[in-house]
């Protein structure tokens, strides 16, 4: 049988291990820095101020730290970084419509028409001997706004950051790659080896990066990823992280963004990272082009190839910034686009024979 645990506000849980125990241990960076979080005129800049504290609090209080969930074999615990309340989703989402279209998407959905909430979420897999970590988060970077989670609700989990044996970055977005390192420029996953696609490495390691309209991003991936090149494993579509965790092309979203697949005792289970990032207007109008997909057309093509696949073979999925605990599954809609349905008790039962 299958078991969840799901950690409350203000308590703390992590199941023993058992064989496992070994492991446990005691602006423009893509969506880090979308501005999301839209700018007051300065006789607003007060009253916006007060009201976007007022919406950090209230997800702070809400929000638990992180979910865990068993996938055959493996052990799945998403875990939330921060939290991020804002303007929006337009235009940031369907910057090719107009903001009566997105009023009145959210609308139809129960949403606010102008202002939402992102979430950042890196998923660890325990699978073998390997406590394997998709994406770093905000790091000590981003503490001061409220991100920046990642280690200390690990802890809360049952892992240490010397427990992770291998780091899987999906791409080099600031808010996928800021945890890699401490303050003071050491390795917050010291004992790990990392894991990246080849064609997001030789973008963002290219002169065309570092010179162009992406060079501030460019120079976040020099003084991240690139001190762990000489540990670092290259990932073409097909490859396999370890045996089970399979490497997906999803490109759009950056020139080089990967999604995977993770295959355990006849489950299985996506890891779409920003293939979509949020759950209603990425997901229900996936031809709605967003402001930090590098190529917009390829990424609304690449979010149909992969949503259809999901939907299909009624896959779940662990999305980035999908709302916490960030798994659910989708049903294809009539008109092409999809509905996102959150998981509740399916990792809870045990599975028919």
């Amino acid at each position: 049988m299958t078991t969840t645990d799901r950690n409350e506000p203000g308590r703390n849980k992590a199941n023993g291990l058992t064989r496992r125990t070994a492991l446990m241990a005691g602006p423009a960076l893509g969506l880090a820095a979308s501005g999301l979080v839209g700018r007051a005129s300065a006789q607003d800049a007060g009253a916006a101020n007060r009201e976007a504290e007022a919406d950090t609090e209230r997800a702070r209080m809400m929000t638990p730290g992180w979910s865990r969930f068993e996938l055959g074999d493996a052990r799945v615990t998403t875990v939330l970084d921060g939290l991020r309340p804002g303007e929006g989703p337009y235009p940031t989402f369907g910057m090719d419509q107009s903001q009566e279209a997105m009023g009145e998407l959210m609308r139809a959905n129960f949403l606010p028409e102008t202002r939402f909430v992102n979430g950042f979420t890196p998923t660890l897999v325990e699978l073998d001997d390997n406590l394997i970590l998709f994406d770093t988060g905000f790091g000590e970077g981003g503490r001061e706004n409220g991100f920046g989670k990642l280690e200390e609700r690990m802890k809360a989990a049952g892992y240490g950051p010397e427990a992770v044996t291998i780091v899987v970055l999906t791409h080099f977005h600031g808010d996928h790659i800021m945890g890699l390192t401490r303050a003071s420029g050491e390795p917050t996953f010291p004992n790990a080896r990392y894991v990246a696609g080849q064609k997001e490495w030789d973008f963002w390691t290219s002169d065309e990066a570092k010179n162009g309209e992406r060079a501030e991003s460019a120079a976040l991936v020099e003084q991240k990823v690139v001190p762990f090149r000489d540990k670092m494993t290259f990932l073409e579509d097909g490859d396999e992280v370890v045996s089970g965790i399979t490497a997906m092309e999803a490109i759009g979203h950056t020139p080089g963004h990967m999604i995977f697949e993770v295959a355990s005792g006849g489950e299985r289970l996506m890891l779409t990272a920003d293939t979509a990032n949020h759950f209603v207007a990425s997901l229900q109008k996936p031809e709605w082009h967003v402001r930090f997909d590098m190529d917009k057309d390829m990424a609304a093509e690449t979010r149909k190839r992969v949503f259809d696949r999901i939907a299909e073979e009624r896959l779940p999925f662990i999305g980035y910034h999908m709302p916490f605990p960030a798994v659910g599954y989708v049903e294809k809609l009539a008109d092409g686009g999809y509905r996102f349905i959150p998981e509740s008790y399916q990792f809870e039962v045990e599975k028919e024979a």
